[in-house]
């Protein structure tokens, strides 16, 4: 079987370039393009120099419309207007679409689903393989203890990270809601400020922190009557976000549309 041709969306950024590095090392997958928004400074540069490897001869581009001719799939951990554009496109052409972009809106993700008959996406606050495992443990822990245990998700990422709470927060957060069957905006708080009063047995609150150069760090606490659990993930590359969107890409590869999680990729989901 040939190799399965990509775009990476967002080549320029962080993200893209480990992306590109990614694909490099992976058997089963080839870069096909490399795309940057219109306006991009870098558009011409070669992407495999951007990423810190030999020339590879694909140039930045900013028309996914040209780029996705000959391709099978895009990856795409941009932001939530590009994604947009994007997964117009790709349903368009029929290719996997695997969005890793947070700080999507409700209306973001109602447009996402609304092209889910023709395109096949793969969409996950986040792609690692540790972290949808936890979010598996949390969604079982809530559902095992009633609300006399308190829900707290605490985060920190990076200074220059611009959403918060992050996607990875939510996931964990509607994991945490699907196990103590409630919805996750009727019930989430996410900011306190001043006097608050005391908390809303049930609530499942959401603490942020930002600073130097931290990949993403995650713990979920269920506090209760003198004693605490304390589900935790620490991220320290960002190579495992690309290889788990590269095996979410290369699953989603041939199958009908559809949207789909990285709980489908990893069969985590109940049978």
């Amino acid at each position: 079987m040939s190799d399965m041709r990509l775009i990476v969306a967002g080549a320029g950024g962080r993200m893209g370039r480990t992306l590109i590095r990614a694909i490099a090392e992976t058997e089963g997958v080839t870069l096909t393009g490399a795309l940057e928004a219109p306006s991009s400074e870098l558009l011409g540069e070669d992407s495999g120099v951007l990423a810190g490897l030999p020339p590879n001869g694909v140039m930045l581009s900013g028309d996914l419309w040209s780029l996705s001719k000959d391709a099978d799939g895009i990856i795409d951990f941009t932001v939530p207007a590009a994604t947009i554009a994007n997964i117009a496109i790709a349903a368009e052409r029929g290719i996997v679409h695997v969005i890793g972009t947070t700080g999507l809106s409700a209306s973001d993700n109602a447009v996402i689903k609304s092209v889910t008959s023709r395109a096949i996406v793969v969409q996950s606050g986040n792609m690692s393989l540790g972290v949808n495992l936890l979010a598996a443990l949390v969604k079982q822990v809530a559902k095992s203890l009633d609300d006399d245990f308190d829900i707290e998700i605490l985060e920190m990422h990076h200074k220059a990270k611009i959403d918060a709470p992050s996607g990875t927060a939510f996931l964990l957060g509607q994991a945490a809601a699907e196990g103590r069957a409630v919805n996750l905006d009727a019930r989430s708080v996410r900011s306190r400020d001043g006097h608050t009063g005391a908390r809303h047995s049930g609530d499942i609150g959401f603490a942020t922190l930002r600073g130097g150069t931290v990949t993403g760090d995650h713990t979920v606490i269920f506090a209760g009557p003198y004693e605490r659990i304390e589900l935790t993930h620490k991220s320290e590359d960002r190579m495992i976000f690309a290889r788990g969107a590269l095996k979410a890409a290369m699953w989603a590869h041939g199958r009908k549309p559809g949207h789909y999680s990285m709980a489908d990729v990893l069969a985590l989901k109940p049978s």
